[in-house]
């Protein structure tokens, strides 16, 4: 920052150039065919990231458009080993302070890609595009805490004599998909919980012949979304004004980001229907071999039955059967009360902060104003639930 303002009083011009050529690029500016081989690459799946989808939030979603890109090119500069979307500390959370954080995605990951041939190069080099760009710290929201990417920075900054620090953490629903489905269900769930899913079943059938679908192609995927989305919006996210669909650019983004990972494989819908009745359907992404439930809408009519809870046995069933998925994540919120019982599998989440330099006063200033943003937080979510009472 002083060598800019240095710059700046002999020749404005330069300085302006170099200070542009330290920030983040604009996400849309990445060449996606580079981000697509990377992601292919990546040493840690997170389907949130897969530039169809990312792209499509930064260009429409609310309150998620035009990210920035922290990206690490190996020593030929030919080729992308690492992607960081991010944005500043004060378009995230209004603290203006000089740090950079996750853009996020919508689902609830942000963990970065790294090239799983070069992992550590690749998050050295994220962490120094970082302070060129002028941030005394980065912060991770919704990462993966003990899967790869986060071992891989890890290790650069244990190196490099910095410590990160866990803001929050929570443990949330993931299941392995490599059992039997039936046989994991019914050591989750027990025969008695299954006999009375299996009788709320069989009263469905009287609405007609209960059937679940995947729509994968691109002539089937269009319509199960619209489904899907008039489903979100009968429920009580509707009611809240939090359906994709009661948004103009939530509703872009998922017509947009959809479809196209369909064509790539990387996406299906699930739909529970009875007769010609949709009660229930979810999105899935795919990385790798892990899969990302991205949200789920009923059709609160048929509420006795647990339509949700009858779409995600199939949907288990259905991943557990298939080779190509050995994991899969609910993106859900800690303690679920849906997909907790069914998937016993946990995974620890939480936000981040990293140092960019050993022994910043100025870190020590933007960790504050976190806690202390997260305390108010807390505070107001007391007064909420203590309202609903």
């Amino acid at each position: 920052m002083v060598d800019i303002a240095h710059q700046a009083a002999i020749n404005p011009a330069s300085a302006r150039d170099a200070a542009m050529a330290r920030a983040p690029v604009p996400l849309a500016a990445v060449d996606t065919g580079q981000w697509r081989a990377l992601a292919q690459r990546a040493i840690e799946p997170n389907g949130y990231y897969l530039p169809a989808w990312e792209l499509a939030v930064s260009a429409t979603a609310r309150g998620r458009t035009d990210a920035s890109a922290l990206s690490a090119f190996d020593g030929t500069s030919a080729r992308l080993i690492g992607l960081m979307p991010v944005v500043s500390l004060w378009r995230a959370l209004k603290i203006p302070l000089p740090a950079l954080v996750s853009a996020h995605p919508y689902g609830t990951l942000c963990s970065p890609l790294l090239d799983r041939d070069a992992p550590l190069e690749a998050a050295a080099r994220l962490l120094q595009q970082a302070r060129e760009a002028g941030a005394h710290a980065l912060v991770l929201t919704d990462v993966a805490l003990d899967a790869a990417a986060m071992a891989s920075l890890n290790q650069v900054l244990k190196r490099d004599g910095l410590t990160p620090k866990i803001l929050s953490s929570y443990i949330r629903a993931s299941l392995d998909a490599t059992q039997d489905g039936d046989t994991l269900l019914r050591e989750a769930l027990g025969a008695k919980k299954l006999k009375e899913l299996r009788r709320q079943r069989h009263r469905l059938d009287e609405h007609g012949p209960v059937v679940f679908e995947i729509a994968r192609s691109s002539d089937q995927i269009g319509r199960a979304l619209e489904t899907f989305l008039q489903l979100e919006a009968s429920g009580w996210k509707g009611k809240r004004g939090t359906a994709l669909v009661q948004h103009t650019g939530d509703a872009a983004f998922i017509r947009r980001a959809v479809p196209a990972l369909a064509e790539t494989a990387q996406c299906e819908i699930v739909t529970l229907r009875a007769g010609a009745t949709p009660i229930a359907a979810g999105i899935v992404l795919r990385h790798q071999d892990r899969a990302f439930f991205f949200k789920l809408g009923i059709d609160e009519r048929f509420a006795k039955y647990s339509p949700g809870v009858q779409l995600t046995l199939d949907l288990t069933r259905h991943l557990c059967a298939d080779p190509a998925v050995a994991s899969a994540d609910s993106t859900a919120n800690a303690d679920h009360p849906m997909i907790n019982p069914i998937w016993r599998g946990r995974l620890a989440i939480g936000d981040v902060l990293i140092p960019l330099r050993r022994h910043d006063p100025v870190v020590a200033l933007i960790h504050g104003a976190l806690v202390g943003l997260n305390a108010a937080h807390e505070a107001a979510r007391g007064v909420v639930r203590r309202l609903r009472k």
